[in-house]
């Protein structure tokens, strides 16, 4: 389990949308400080949000930032891209963009903060995924998310020395910016919040958000034509 009271933590993407949840929800647990990124961030009204700049396919970004924050006990890789299409209508270029984006920005944030974690004693890093881990016909979008989906796995062997708890948050669509536009049901992104903050205080590793998401997690084990998207 992971102490939020009294903690320090950084939320990646926390200006907007989910992130803005996250921040919210940690500080409503009683953290003292959350560090919200955006590559260009916005002043903040209140004290404990300190907005600072991270650009997430940039290596110096990434170092300047771990200088700026160096008493984090949570890291919530939460900032994420999408192109729309398939594998097949993108360019391979934006393809790895995306890549670099979605998977390799928190990875580059993890290495650098996986130290300061270690010396505050473990803490906690949590990655955002989505239901398109396991879903397919979400394109390049849902790819990045698998990809991310095994390196949360692989970063959980890989920390677990120094004690850090890695939670994987999977959800369908989630009341933010890239899906205002589409017609479906949504979740809010409060409750999304609420049960990854719960996660973190019982000491789990993966958070379904919805029904959807329990849906395909059980089909896993079963033919991968149960996998695709309706």
């Amino acid at each position: 389990m992971t102490e939020i009271k009294g903690a320090r933590a950084l939320v990646t993407g926390g200006q907007r949308g989910l992130g803005e949840a996250f921040a919210a929800a940690l500080l409503e647990a009683g953290a003292e400080t959350v560090y919200v990124t955006a590559r260009h961030p916005g002043p903040s009204a209140d004290p404990r949000l300190v907005p600072l700049a991270l650009e997430v396919t940039d290596e110096a970004s990434v170092a300047r930032l771990a200088e700026q924050a160096p008493d984090v006990d949570i890291v919530i890789n939460n900032a994420g891209a999408t192109i729309p299409g398939g594998l097949l209508d993108n360019g391979v270029a934006d393809v790895a963009h995306l890549f670099d984006i979605n998977v390799l920005g928190a990875l580059r944030v993890t290495r650098a903060f996986a130290p300061v974690l270690a010396r505050r004693g473990g803490g906690a890093l949590v990655n955002v995924h989505s239901v398109l881990s396991w879903a397919s016909g979400a394109g390049a979008y849902g790819a990045s998310k698998a990809a991310l989906w095994s390196l949360t796995n692989s970063l959980r062997g890989e920390l677990a020395g120094q004690g850090t708890q890695v939670v994987g948050v999977h959800l369908g669509y989630t009341d933010t910016d890239m899906v205002r536009a589409l017609d479906v049901p949504k979740n809010d992104p409060r409750d999304v919040a609420a049960q990854v903050v719960e996660a973190l205080l019982k000491g789990e590793s993966e958070v379904l958000a919805d029904e959807v998401t329990r849906h395909f997690k059980a089909a896993l084990s079963g033919p991968v034509e149960g996998l695709a998207v309706a």
